[in-house]
């Protein structure tokens, strides 16, 4: 059933207020005096709001690393588990560069599976380490990107990592499935002929970590569109898709897909599915009054609630024409910077990484819980321009998210400046949980890759994440406890 404007105006007027709509759903705020410090000290305003509570949230100040890669909380350590150029695949080949979205899955005897994207684009011949074009498990021997499956042992003695899929493209956030599968997105539009391309590109494609003879000649999913990809959740409830696209010019849009009548989700079961199987629609927001909303960046508070309707993709293959250039203005909302997705509390939380000119107010991050039921989209996390991302304190640029087993998100920054791994609670405030100590600029001028994957394992007791450039990836273990709301 479509939820009208006027009906969305009439419940929000019924309320009095749009956020009582989100129910139980709590509000992230990250306003400005509630930003954790570099040093766990938390701002005044935050301090008031949380006067019942002595503590301030999260595990303490972060402590610099004596080898130069990860600052974490005291009584925390961290473990290399892949390093590109460093460590080897089973068929001896290096690890692959750029890792990216990330997931992990039970295995037997105690093992931890991952898979990680390798968010590799263009020409194959410009990356040093690109995915290895493993016999039987290649789309495209033109592209560089591609998933490895990670095997960690029950104590972390041991690790292995095979070629899951190869010769694909920018392989960037992707999500899990209920079903125990992993879904890795092409960020690119690139079609054959193009960077040299023999195939064309911007699909999602399904890895199985368990049953490596289930990869064997990869198919694109073309029933959920090709465009720019990045993440994927997948309503356990429902079984509609939901999928982001970072794209500008114009910005790109959320879309949700919706099976076929009669379908039911399963190990390889998408691969079965014609092209054209299911519908692929983009959302449209409008907010209490029912006036329509064309850009997420409109919503400058936490706690903003727009209602959700869904409008159908003309031509999801893009034949002729980009997907998000499809529709005119005024017929879908758009947002720029659309990146990780994680399903949880029952919806989906939605990260927009930033805005700036191309959109028509500028942040530095949002992170969105669509509830399904509802089909409401409430602004959890808003963080204001940082004005000096160079000084280590405030947080900008959330992109992968996961939701944490001991409360509230674990969000991965790909801002400017200083990167880290940060919390993010239902009370509104917001804590450190690792710094990229790694400088791969210059010691005049410091750069520091973005952090990516953030997942925990199976039992929760480790807490896995990327550093992009040059591609490594961390197992985080220490005193988690459950954080305050």
């Amino acid at each position: 059933m479509t939820l009208s404007r006027r009906d969305f105006a009439k419940r929000s007027a019924a309320t009095g207020a749009g956020v009582a709509l989100a129910g139980s759903v709590g509000v992230l705020a990250s306003a400005p005096g509630a930003l954790a410090t570099g040093d766990g000290a938390v701002g005044a305003a935050g301090a008031e709001a949380e006067s019942a509570r002595a503590a301030a949230p999260g595990y303490g100040p972060l402590v610099k690393d004596p080898k130069g890669l990860l600052a974490l909380p005291r009584g925390f350590s961290y473990r290399v588990i892949t390093r590109t150029g460093v460590t080897k695949l089973e068929s001896g080949e290096p690890t692959p560069s750029n890792h990216d979205g990330t997931a992990t899955f039970e295995g037997p005897r105690g093992v931890t599976l991952l898979v990680n994207n390798h968010e590799l684009g263009g020409a194959r011949t410009k990356w040093p380490h690109p995915v290895p074009l493993t016999d039987g498990l290649v789309y495209d021997p033109a592209a560089a990107g591609g998933c490895t499956v990670v095997e960690v042992s029950k104590h972390g003695d041991h690790v292995a990592e095979w070629v899951g899929i190869a010769g694909t493209s920018t392989n960037c956030a992707g999500g899990r499935t209920p079903w125990g599968t992993w879904l890795t997105g092409e960020e690119t539009e690139d079609k054959a002929g193009k960077n040299g391309m023999t195939k064309d590109h911007g699909y999602v494609f399904e890895v199985d970590p368990q049953d490596r003879r289930a990869n064997r000649a990869p198919r694109p999913l073309k029933a959920l569109g090709r465009y720019a990809h990045e993440a994927v959740v997948v309503d356990p409830d429902r079984g509609h898709l939901y999928l982001t696209e970072d794209a500008s010019g114009p910005n790109g849009l959320l879309y949700r897909w919706t099976p076929p009548a009669g379908f039911r989700h399963g190990r390889g079961r998408l691969r079965t599915l014609s092209d054209t199987a299911g519908a692929l629609q983009a959302f449209k927001c409008f907010d209490s009054g029912g006036r329509f909303v064309d850009d997420l960046s409109r919503a400058t508070a936490t706690g903003t609630v727009y209602g959700v309707d869904w409008v159908t993709v003309p031509d999801r293959d893009a034949r002729t024409t980009s997907v998000r250039k499809q529709f005119k203005d005024g017929e879908v909302t758009r947002a720029r910077k659309l990146e990780g997705m994680w399903w949880g509390d029952g919806g989906v939380y939605v990260v927009c990484s930033f805005a700036r000119e191309e959109s028509p107010v500028r942040h530095d991050g949002q992170v969105w819980f669509y509830h399904p039921r509802r089909r409401t989209l409430t602004l959890k996390v808003l963080l204001g321009v940082n004005r000096n991302p160079e000084r280590d304190g405030a947080f900008d640029g959330p992109d992968n998210i996961t939701v944490s087993p001991y409360g509230g998100l674990v969000i991965a920054e790909d801002g400017e400046g200083v990167q880290h791994l940060f919390g993010a609670l239902d009370n509104g405030r917001t804590y450190p949980i690792a710094r990229n100590e790694l400088n791969i600029g210059t010691p005049e001028k410091p750069e520091y890759s973005e952090f990516t994957g953030v997942t925990f394992s199976p039992d929760g007791r480790t807490l896995f994440a990327n550093i992009q450039d040059p591609g490594i990836m961390l197992a985080i273990t220490g005193p988690w406890r459950r954080q305050g709301r």
